[in-house]
């Protein structure tokens, strides 16, 4: 049975290399790319905006970076600060290392208390976050200040952009031209690399929508693009995942060879997603290590180049873009 798969982490790492933003999608509304072509795979159920934004009284869960107290009653002498380490843990006198990454608090404490169950009885223990050092996102684009951002709460998109310092005019007077306002025409969001949302922001705000302020998650980068520059996005199986930039000469091989090359375990099957007509165009890298094969695909602005995993993973592309009273589609399928 076919199904979305969402990959956790965000090392999109590629995305500093390009110091650059991502390219305008075309005019569509909404827009589904299935990953394979094959008579066996079809497109799976259709999804809407909360699939991707969190809800309002979602609770935090921690990540490596918080700095937290545990308040133990009748117990001063194991109350104490931690910092959860890269690994996801925090390391107790007594009990030794506890991982409590992805967790929420009330569930941080039950791994706590269990782990000390060995050494004392009647337990409790409050978790409280000190300092919120995993909730970041990353903003990179056409801003005064790129880079990565801290919240203390959960970080929207125009607390995002807000903070980055957006430049008051990219250049350019026509309808098509960069904007003059400060207000970029639209914006992306990568979550993993497999997933990417975007948002008509300019139109959002002039009708009032309040999806225009959607609720992020911790690791998203967000993108602000320059209107007048094109870019292909490469997602999936690569060393660098992320935006390069489209020039007369650019093919696909180029762009893999910019991306760092395919991972252990990539398929052998490039897809060339078409994002404005859902259109995949899957070509053998072994082909396009020839001089024809290099010509075999024509790249146009806001293709997103997708290397999914080999073997029998389960891989899924998706592609969203949100204007107002647009339907929101995904598509997912398996990946052989």
């Amino acid at each position: 049975m076919k199904r979305i798969v969402f990959q956790s982490g965000f090392l999109l790492l590629g995305l500093f290399a390009s110091a650059c933003a991502l390219p305008a999608m075309g005019q569509q509304t909404t827009a589904s790319a299935a990953l394979d072509k094959g008579p066996e795979l079809k497109p799976s159920v259709q999804k809407t905006l909360e699939d991707f934004e969190p809800a309002a009284d979602e609770p935090y869960e921690l990540g490596p970076g918080d700095e937290i107290s545990l308040d133990f009653p009748g117990r001063a002498e194991l109350s104490g600060k931690k910092i959860v380490g890269p690994d996801g843990r925090i390391t107790l006198a007594v009990a030794g290392p506890v991982l409590v990454a992805d967790k929420t608090r009330d569930q941080a404490a039950k791994a706590i208390v269990d782990a000390l169950s060995a050494y004392y009885q009647n337990l409790t223990v409050t978790v409280n976050i000190d300092k919120y050092g995993s909730n970041r996102i990353v903003l990179i684009g056409n801003v005064q200040h790129p880079g990565v951002l801290y919240f203390d709460t959960t970080p929207t998109l125009l607390d995002v952009i807000a903070r980055g310092g957006l430049l008051a005019s990219q250049g350019g007077t026509g309808a098509g031209s960069a904007v003059r306002d400060g207000i970029p025409n639209r914006c992306a969001i990568y979550r993993g690399n497999d997933k990417v949302l975007w948002v008509d922001l300019k139109v959002l705000l002039q009708s009032g929508s309040a999806t225009a302020d959607l609720r992020l998650r911790r690791n998203d980068i967000v993108f602000i693009p320059l209107e007048q520059e094109q870019f292909v996005s490469v997602l999936g199986q690569v060393s660098h995942p992320g935006a390069i930039a489209l020039t007369p000469q650019t093919t696909l091989a180029s762009i893999l060879a910019q991306s760092g090359g395919l991972n252990e375990g990539a398929s052998s099957k490039i897809q060339v997603i078409d994002p404005s007509t859902g259109k995949t165009t899957t070509v053998s890298f072994k082909s396009i290590l020839t001089p024809k094969g290099t010509n075999e695909v024509t790249l146009h602005a806001g293709d997103v180049i997708f290397v999914p995993t080999s073997g029998f993973y389960k891989t899924t592309y998706v592609i969203q873009r949100v204007t107002p009273g647009a339907t929101l589609g995904m598509a997912a399928a398996i990946a052989q």
